[in-house]
């Protein structure tokens, strides 16, 4: 299956070039790759933090009661009990 790929210019200051051209040699990828594989995951830390994001937006809306938390705990430890081959 070929992937379709669109060439695109970055300019990268020389010390920034060296320190890749160095990842290079030691991990033997090409620029491209190592480049494409810092694009991929800059962008799936970027998701992961507007997740997190979201995730703390929500409990400041709606934080949880200590009530619930302390209901969870035990159900959790319920579970774990009941599932013990004792």
């Amino acid at each position: 299956m070929v992937i379709a790929r669109t060439q695109t210019l970055v300019q990268l200051s020389d010390e920034l070039l060296a320190a890749l051209d160095q990842e290079i040699a030691r991990t033997g990828r090409s620029r491209s790759e190592l480049i494409r594989d810092a694009v991929r995951r800059y962008l799936h830390e970027s998701i992961e933090a507007e997740i997190d994001r979201q995730i703390v937006e929500g409990y400041t809306r709606q934080p949880q009661e200590a009530d619930d938390l302390e209901a969870l705990a035990q159900e959790g430890a319920r579970r774990l009990i009941a599932e013990e081959p004792w």
